[in-house]
């Protein structure tokens, strides 16, 4: 049984307790919210009896093995850092950290440490992920990977209304990149690894962060060519162009209905059965390893993790978002 601490009292976290719960190995010891209101509110809801307000504190503990960080993106390093100094499993939410610097020293402290840590990153877990890589041979030599996940945020209506959310303040690092853009890059590098050059634009919105964003990489043989929005909605496909067909992805969070293309006009449907919540597939993974005395996934791996947050920084910075 992996005991886990929560960080974070938002849908995110109850998506990810709804999904972990249907695996036998998992429990959850603590909960951390800044208020004793909050936690008390939140551990009731799971039937929790240990509740935090003081994050040494928690990370001091023997109640946990492990934790899930869904705090804003700004306090993930910092977090992180603090619960594996204590020799605690850490599975934080993407993006992993708000740059590449933090990253690395997320890395360096998991090494260190003995300990797991892994970015909760789903579509690259997930059933329809590996079909994928199962079939990435017969489209022949890839040429162009296209991935389009523009989705208009709820609370872009509160912005134009005057309130700056989370989601659009550049003081908790986020922005569409951050938040959807990674759904873009990171299976890009899983399949493909680091591309030679990028070249990123975007509509910066007054706030500071990006509302939507574009980004052109190269590789040696091939290009990919990425779409993001927190700002509009878009029902454009991904897919991802070989010189034999094309692996085409309907929906690419959590990614849906994949089937080849070939030149012939021939369609095969390669979609695998994805019967789970969409975030059971990242919890099996951290526990799994964890069972099995391992300190790093082969999929969300620390290379992907540290090669996706230097494509979203070099993209911020040739967009010219800066966080605070």
């Amino acid at each position: 049984m992996i005991r886990f601490g929560i960080i974070g009292t938002n849908w995110i976290t109850d998506s990810f307790i709804e999904a972990a719960m249907e695996l036998e190995d998992f429990s959850i010891s603590a909960i951390y919210s800044r208020t004793e209101e909050k936690a008390a509110e939140f551990a009731q809801k799971y039937g929790v009896d240990r509740t935090f307000t003081d994050l040494e504190e928690m990370a001091k503990s023997n109640v946990i093995d492990a934790v899930y960080i869904a705090s804003p993106n700004s306090f993930h390093a910092k977090q992180a850092i603090q619960f594996m100094k204590h020799k605690k499993h850490v599975l934080c939410e993407k993006p992993l950290a708000s740059n590449s610097v933090e990253v690395k020293e997320m890395i360096q402290m998991a090494k260190e440490n003995n300990v797991l840590l892994m970015e909760a990153l789903k579509t690259t877990l997930m059933p329809n992920f590996k079909a994928i890589q199962e079939n990435l041979h017969k489209v022949g030599a890839i040429r162009r990977f296209v991935a389009s996940y523009c989705q208009y945020s709820s609370r872009y209506d509160a912005y134009k209304e005057g309130t700056i959310l989370n989601a659009f303040n550049p003081a908790y690092s986020n922005g569409s990149i951050m938040d959807i853009g990674i759904y873009c890059i990171y299976p890009l590098v899983v399949l493909f690894g680091k591309p030679t050059s990028i070249k990123a634009s975007g509509y910066i919105l007054e706030s500071g962060v990006d509302g939507e964003g574009s980004l052109l990489l190269s590789y040696p043989e091939m290009e990919a060519v990425l779409m993001f929005s927190k700002i509009t909605d878009s029902a454009l496909p991904s897919e991802i162009q070989g010189e034999d067909g094309s692996i085409v992805m309907k929906k690419l969070n959590p990614i849906e209905n994949v089937e080849i293309h070939y030149r012939n006009g021939e369609i095969e449907n390669v979609s695998k059965p994805q019967k789970k919540h969409p975030m059971f597939y990242e919890a099996e993974e951290f526990i799994n390893l964890i069972q099995a005395g391992e300190y790093e996934s082969k999929v969300n791996s620390y290379d992907h993790s540290f090669i996706t947050a230097e494509i979203i920084e070099e993209a911020r910075k040739q967009m010219g978002v800066k966080f605070g």
